[in-house]
């Protein structure tokens, strides 16, 4: 039979020379420890730059307190600003919302004209239904007796 290396895969004896190059390469992990004094030095560094540029922050805080002013006090009319035109945005849209479904319920469940000069009025629902329960619906007078499909 042909021993013929494929993609990948290897012959079975090959497995012993594995063993004897990880061998070679060391155990895998850090034999070392980490270098105290460049630790030190590090942090150290860091913490001199961390003030350096603290310092620099106040330094540049305190020249655009000196150069730049903020100019004369707000008058106690500035904050009247004109309203923008419509539509606006609703400053309290829940209280608005409650308003609006109060103003449907009273037109809903109150009597009221609807037309004052043509006789028309507004009822409740709940009295409308009764009534319409009672008389039935109106029927047209040239209406086709039922049944009959047009």
């Amino acid at each position: 039979m042909d021993e013929t290396k494929h993609a990948g895969v290897e012959p079975p004896f090959d497995r012993l020379r594995d063993t004897e190059r990880e061998s070679k390469r060391g155990p895998g992990y850090e034999t070392r420890d980490a270098s105290i004094p460049t630790l030190v030095k590090f942090a150290i560094g860091l913490f001199v730059l961390l003030v350096v540029a603290l310092w620099a922050m106040r330094g540049l805080f305190n020249y655009f307190r000196v150069e730049q002013t903020l100019g004369p006090p707000a008058s106690p009319f500035a904050d009247t600003r004109p309203l923008p035109p419509s539509p606006r945005l609703q400053a309290a849209p829940a209280r608005d919302w409650r308003e609006l479904h109060a103003s449907e319920d009273e037109i809903l469940n109150t009597y009221s004209w609807a037309d004052r000069q043509a006789g028309v009025v507004r009822i409740p629902v709940s009295r409308a239904m009764d009534l319409l329960a009672q008389r039935g619906l109106p029927v047209r007078a040239n209406a086709p007796p039922k049944g009959v499909n047009q």
